[in-house]
This record gives structure tokens, C-alpha cells and sequence, in this order.
């Protein structure tokens, strides 16, 4: 055989391989397609001569699916994917039929995996005019958007009348609506596109609500301006030009030198969740100098740099002022923003006493400790999910979700209160080695029983030192337990910061460390100030020691730092933070003051 012949049967062969490939691979799984639509459509009309009531009248189109058939057994054997033991689609297949110049047409559409009939299955394209995604302000108006057009690939452009919109907005309810709009074409196929509207209360325009259109700021004591964020409780001072909300802290959070008051603002902001972080607007801040006889403007000429956290200055405790009542004046004694010189600063109390009565401010030394109440400017788009704005149902956004039963306590966050036979305590951080560290809500016993102790006698230096059974220290590590149930407590190393003299933020010059299980507050750290909710009442020493002169962090006379040298065998009372141990879990509760997590 020569070479010609031996190449013209390869040739041959190869043809006969690729057309086997091609029968098997397309022309007969296309075959084998087409006589299941055949199949399909036979079915579907042997149904219909046997139902002839279900017959469509008019311009009306009626469908039976090939799930009716089968289930009607109009079908016996199933219709396959080609090539496979797969079925058809069972819903996305069917046939209908139509009254076309007085003879019934049927059209017959089967879905097998990649094969579908060449026939028109999809509805009509609705093209709606507006956002699909809508987000109103509760109250406002909700004007329909309408549609831009309706177009079917068989029917071509049909009519906007044509097209059902059902669904209502109640724009007075806060709460998720959906607007549907449904359309047909002539054979039935539909579409069917929705619109969200989501009704929402954002912070700017329910504090505008609440103030009205020419009012920027509360003022005397509102009961509806309560927002809590990042689980504390802070105060809606007002709205600023850019409609974002300033929001101060209801109490003290710590007591701090008005030196320090920057730098220490920077630890609080670090103790806020990363959601309220993230609302906050950097904003300028009133600093400007004013003595005795300015001190009562309503005017600000001088302003910070952008800052996340500041503190009330003067403008917005005077402009707060309404009779006798002021919201913004502590019930403690709280720094302002402003001050006079380097020697001199201001702080504010809701009353004076004494000679000082009836005074909004009084001069300090800057390097005194007094409280700090943190403000923030927070964006006034942000949501509100709760709330009615009062001291028992605050405002809310939503930052936190509470603790479910089980979970451990180390998980939770700042600020959450927690019980432990019916005393409070309040978490200020979670420790990397699993234990949280908790401050307790108030002072230790009770009225009846005042749980007390002295500083060391006559001693020049007053030491914190929980080996010196003269110490404050010795008290609360060995005594209190008797008072309080300590036996989720672990013992945990704690550093006693001591000062030169002047107890200053930041400026200790040493730090003892010791191994307890509880221990005096740090009077700098979080919720370490007097808090206003706190049962029981008000004087407790701190940790804060110093090598001057009987100096101690000491809490008095409501919540009132004491700036001076303790004298001789003053007894304060007596508060505590202790490290709960890792697997402390939640049994239940919101964390929220009027409804602690009860801890086991």
C-alpha cells in the first residue's frame, strides 16, 4: 500500500473519531434533549384535553409544570440531563399555553443542566428610578421614586402602568420596609424587583427634634439628652455647625492634674471600643485664658487643634446654666478646659460651699488632682437603635451587644458592671494573662456598717504597703475579704506607683510591685472617680503613695480629692479592684448598671 492510501485512511479514521466525539458529545445529547421536549409538550397536552376547565380564556396564559405532571403522572419515566442519571429541573420547567388567533399554542421551556429551550423564560427587566437601597430619617416623608421603564427580550418595551407596586412605609416607625414591583409579560414569565427602605433615627436629627430649630445646646437639667457609648453614661450637650453631637460623660471618670489632663485623655480614648473610636470627629476645642472677671463669657476666641477628646470648657458650662440647674456642673469637683496662667485653673461643682457658695468656678493649683469629664464631638449621622434618651433608657447605637450566659468575663468590655453577691463591680480591662480587672461601684459595708481604716498613725511618710500591717495596704488585702466574697479573686501582682511629693500623672519615680488579691484604686485609672450611683457614700484612699510629707492618694468629702497632707488618724473608707480569675463566666444580666451581669 503506498504512501497516499496510507494517509487517506488515517485521514478517515481520524474523521470517524471526531465525528463519534461530536455524536456523542453534542448531536445526541441534542437529540436526546428535543425528545424530552416533545415528551414534555405531549404531556403537557394530554393534561389539558383531560382538564379542559384549566384552559386559559382571553389573552390569559395558563402553565403546568413538569413537577405537576409527574405528580399527576402524566409522566411516568424521568426526563434526564443527557449523559447522566441527573433529572431535569423539576420547577424551572414547564409549559404553557396561550389563545392565539382562536387555536391554544403551547410553549414548552426545559431546563437539563446546560440545554434549556429556545424559548422565552424570563420576565420582563424593571429599571427603577432612585436607589434600590433607601435610608429616610423617621418622620420624614417617604416619596415613591417610581419606575424608569419596563422592557421584555419577546415582548419589547411594555408600559409602566403595567407594572404592580405593593408595599407600604410607615415613616413614623424606625424599622426595615420593602417595596415590591412585580411585572408580567405575555407569556406570564415575572419579574419581580424590591426596594429596601430602611427607616432610621440618626443622632443629629433627634437631638434636633428634641432642641428644636433655633436652639443648639440643653440646658438646666434635661431628662432627655442620656446617650450611653462604650458602655458609659454620657450627657447630649448640643449640636455643632457641621450637625455633629457633643456628648460629655454624665460623672468623673478619674481624677487627674489639670497638667496632665491631655495626655491622660489619651488613655481614655484608648479604653473606648473601636465603634464609638470610629464616630468620633476630631474637632477644636474652646482654650482660651479667662480670670474671675471674664470667666462668665458666652464667647470663645480661642480654640485647640483638632482633638478626639477634650473637657467642657467655660462656653458650654455657662451656656448649660437654666436658673439654678446646670447639667454640665459635677456633683464632684471637675475641671473646666480653661485656665488663667500656668498657676492657675479652673474647676467647676454644682455647689460651694461656705465662703464659696453660690460660685460656678473657683481657682486651683494646675498640678492638683480634680476630676475629669471627657467630650467628644460624635458624627451626627451615626444610628440610633434604642432608647428614649432618659437616665433609665438611655440613647443607644448599638457598640455592644451584651454577654450571653456562659460567656467568660474576660471577654466583655470597659465599663460593663458586673455583681458578685449583690456588689457591684465595673470592668476597666481585660489582662492578657485572662484575668479583668474590676473596681468596685462603691465603697465597702454600709451605712450601718462603715468599713474604715486609718492612715499609718503619726508616721511622716504614709507608705502603701500590703506587708505593713500599719499600711492602708495590709487593711484591704487582709480585712475587707470578711465584708465581700473574694473567692473569685485571684492573686495577681499589682505595681504601687510612688511619687516624689506631688502625686502627678505620669510622674512617679518608682513602682512597688506586690502579689494581692485586692487592692486600693488607682485614683488615674478608669471609673476610679466617686461615682455618682455608688450606693454607698463617699470618701476611700487610693494606691497613689508619695515620698513627700504624709501624702497618699486620698477620696474625700463626696467625691473631693484631698490636694494636702493627710492629717493624723484620718479614717476614710474603703474601695477596692481585684483581677477575676479566667474562667468566671456570666449567668445573666445586660451589664448595665440597673441591670449588672451576675458573674459565678
Amino acid at each position: 500500500m503506498n504512501k497516499k492510501a496510507v494517509r487517506k485512511i488515517k485521514l478517515m479514521v481520524t474523521c470517524a473519531i471526531l465525528f463519534g466525539f461530536l455524536w456523542f458529545l453534542v448531536l445526541s445529547p441534542m437529540i436526546t434533549f428535543h425528545d424530552n421536549e416533545k415528551t414534555l409538550e405531549e404531556a403537557a397536552r394530554r393534561y389539558f384535553d383531560l382538564n379542559p376547565n384549566e384552559l386559559p380564556t382571553g389573552e390569559r396564559v395558563k402553565t403546568v409544570s413538569l413537577n405537576t405532571l409527574y405528580h399527576k403522572s402524566f409522566l411516568k419515566n424521568d426526563l434526564r440531563i443527557p449523559l447522566t442519571k441527573k433529572t431535569c429541573s423539576i420547577e424551572n420547567s414547564w409549559v404553557k399555553v396561550k389563545r392565539v388567533n382562536g387555536d391554544y399554542k403551547y410553549f414548552t421551556y426545559l431546563e437539563c443542566g446546560v440545554l434549556t429551550s429556545n424559548i422565552d423564560h424570563k420576565g420582563p427587566t424593571i429599571k427603577l428610578r432612585g436607589d434600590k437601597d433607601m435610608t429616610i430619617d423617621v418622620g420624614n416623608a417617604y416619596e415613591e421614586p417610581g419606575i424608569e421603564s419596563v422592557v421584555d427580550n419577546g415582548d419589547g418595551k411594555m408600559k409602566i402602568e403595567s407594572v404592580t407596586v405593593k408595599g407600604k412605609v410607615d415613616t413614623s416607625k424606625v424599622g426595615v420596609y420593602e417595596v415590591t414591583y412585580t411585572a408580567f409579560d405575555s407569556l406570564s414569565n415575572k419579574t419581580e424587583e424590591v426596594r429596601t427602605i430602611r427607616v432610621v433615627r440618626t443622632l443629629a436629627s433627634t437631638v434636633k427634634a428634641t432642641l428644636g430649630e433655633e436652639t443648639t445646646n440643653f440646658k438646666g437639667d434635661p431628662e432627655n439628652n442620656y446617650i450611653r457609648l462604650s458602655n458609659i453614661l454620657f450627657r447630649i450637650y448640643g449640636i455643632d455647625k457641621n450637625n455633629n453631637i457633643i456628648v460629655t460623660t454624665d460623672e468623673d471618670i478619674a481624677n487627674v492634674n489639670y497638667t496632665k489632663i491631655d495626655s491622660w485623655l489619651d488613655y481614655f480614648y484608648n479604653h473606648l471600643n473601636e465603634t464609638i473610636q470610629k464616630t468620633i470627629v476630631p474637632s477644636e476645642y474652646c482654650d482660651m485664658k479667662v480670670d474671675l472677671e471674664t470667666i462668665g463669657t458666652m464667647e470663645c476666641t480661642s480654640y485647640t487643634k483638632k482633638k478626639k477628646v477634650s473637657v467642657p470648657s467655660i462656653i458650654e458650662v455657662n451656656k448649660a446654666q437654666d436658673g439654678l440647674a446646670n447639667f454640665m456642673r459635677a456633683q464632684t469637683m471637675s475641671w473646666v478646659a480653661n485656665s488663667q496662667d500656668k498657676n492657675t485653673a479652673f474647676v467647676t461643682r454644682y455647689y460651694f460651699f461656705g465662703e464659696d457658695q453660690g460660685k460656678v468656678y473657683l481657682p486651683y493649683d494646675p498640678e492638683h488632682y480634680y476630676g475629669v469629664r471627657p467630650m467628644m464631638t460624635i458624627k451626627g449621622n451615626t444610628l440610633l437603635v434604642s432608647g428614649e434618651g432618659t437616665i433609665e433608657k438611655p440613647y443607644t447605637i448599638g457598640d455592644v451587644k451584651k454577654a450571653r450566659g456562659g460567656e467568660r468575663v474576660n471577654e466583655r468590655f470597659t465599663g460593663e458592671y458586673v455583681s458578685i453577691d449583690s456588689f457591684i463591680y465595673r470592668i476597666v480591662d481585660a489582662q492578657k494573662d485572662g484575668t479583668t480587672r474590676v473596681i468596685s461601684l462603691g465603697t465597702v459595708g454600709t451605712a450601718d456598717d462603715d468599713v474604715s481604716c486609718y492612715a499609718s498613725g503619726a508616721d511622716d511618710v504614709i507608705t502603701y504597703n500590703p506587708k505593713d500591717k500599719a499600711s492602708i495596704a495590709y487593711f484591704i488585702n487582709n480585712r475587707v475579704s470578711k465584708y465581700i466574697n473574694t473567692s473569685l479573686f485571684e492573686l495577681h501582682e499589682i505595681e504601687v506607683p510612688v511619687y516624689k511629693d506631688k502625686i502627678i500623672y505620669g510622674e512617679e519615680v518608682k513602682k512597688e510591685k506586690y502579689k494581692v488579691k485586692l487592692s486600693a484604686p488607682d485614683m488615674f485609672e478608669m471609673f476610679a472617680a466617686q461615682s455618682q450611683y455608688a450606693t454607698s457614700s463617699g470618701s476611700y484612699w487610693t494606691i497613689n503613695a508619695s515620698q513627700g510629707t504624709r501624702r497618699i492618694g486620698a477620696i474625700y468629702n463626696l467625691g473631693v480629692p484631698l490636694n494636702q497632707e493627710i492629717p493624723p488618724y484620718m479614717s476614710l473608707r474603703v474601695r477596692v479592684v481585684g483581677y477575676l480569675k479566667k474562667d468566671v463566666v456570666v449567668s445573666s444580666g445586660d451589664g448595665t448598671f440597673e441591670s449588672p451581669y451576675v458573674i459565678k
